[in-house]
């Protein structure tokens, strides 16, 4: 987290706190890529393959310009719901997931992570594989990582693509991915990619950009290894009285639902819960009169994936409608 400017810092605390650095005036795109060159072939890294991937003559302008210019503007849960939840993500969910359904059962049954979030992230992320990002993601980081903002995170990054490439998984020219570094089909950052990718079909690369199983596979292993209960639910929609203080409600209230009924939470339905000694959450995003939803402990675990309630919601939604 980027502190208070409040005090002066020293260019290298500055650089350790991932504050902006006025790295251009002193050091040259060049002797930037040089010194990682160096760091990465000291670490037993392949000279050549770090060549090749750094090949590279000037920071990416349309990177700096997307990563300066990042739209400020909040949407509400409603708006966020219209925008992405559209009907067209839910139908092409349906036909990609039904054709999918062999794979889908074996990547479950291996992690015991149920299918609907892997088609849910998979389709946020991605839609369903078809917009995975044009970037090289060499040249991307290696931007952001020269650029000063955020810069020891983004060379580290940098130095794990570096250490992937080196592995042999991909080709440099085709580890592509979105303007901030994410790769693939489940936009992993190159750190999530060394802890959670996985080979599932045993060829020896993990190739989350073209095979279909290694990404289930990838993101139901990310899943499990962050808590996913299988066969629990990750939420459901709710109905909930008006009269229910806001400041009542949220991922930190975790009550039984026999709590929750007694002050007249319900079912979607308007029906009570089957099951009372069930702990949850209520989160009510857009306040009295908007939609309601009990969470439940799985639903923390897709947003150890990306720490947003309404990128967890839509992940639960799209996934529930579309298998």
């Amino acid at each position: 987290m980027i502190g208070r400017r409040g005090f002066l810092l020293s260019a290298s605390a500055a650089f350790a706190a991932g504050l902006p650095v006025a790295r251009a005036a002193t050091q040259s795109y060049p002797a930037f890529l040089a010194g990682v060159r160096a760091e990465a072939v000291g670490r037993g890294l392949s000279a050549a393959i770090i060549d090749r991937a750094l090949a590279l003559r000037a920071p990416n302008e349309r990177v700096l310009q997307l990563d300066r210019h990042q739209p400020e503007f909040t949407l509400t849960w409603a708006q966020y719901r219209q925008k992405v939840l559209t009907p067209k993500k839910i139908a092409d969910g349906r036909a990609a997931a039904a054709s999918r359904a062999a794979l889908l059962a074996a990547v479950s049954g291996r992690y015991g992570v149920d299918r609907q979030p892997l088609v849910g992230i998979w389709g946020l992320e991605s839609a369903y594989g078809t917009r995975m990002g044009t970037f090289h993601v060499a040249d991307a980081l290696a931007t952001l990582a020269y650029d000063g903002r955020r810069a020891a995170f983004f060379r580290t990054e940098l130095m794990n693509a570096l250490r992937i490439l080196d592995h042999g998984d991909v080709e440099p020219e085709s580890m592509l991915g979105s303007y901030a570094g994410a790769m693939g089909q489940p936009q992993f950052m190159p750190s999530a990619y060394l802890r959670y990718a996985v080979d599932f079909t045993g060829t020896g690369r993990r190739d989350i950009w073209n095979s279909e199983p290694d990404v289930m596979a990838s993101i139901a292993n990310y899943l499990a290894r962050c808590g996913w209960v299988g066969g629990e639910p990750w939420g459901q929609e709710i109905m909930v009285p008006a009269s229910l203080a806001q400041a009542e409600l949220g991922r930190g209230a975790v009550h039984t639902l026999e709590d929750w009924m007694a002050r007249g939470v319900r079912r979607a339905d308007g029906r009570p819960f089957s099951r009372a000694d069930i702990r949850g959450a209520v989160l009510r995003p857009d306040g009295p009169g908007g939609e309601a939803f009990m969470v439940y402990r799985n639903f923390s675990v897709i947003r150890r994936y990306n720490p947003s309630d309404f990128y967890a919601l839509a992940v639960g939604l799209l996934g529930r409608d579309v298998t």
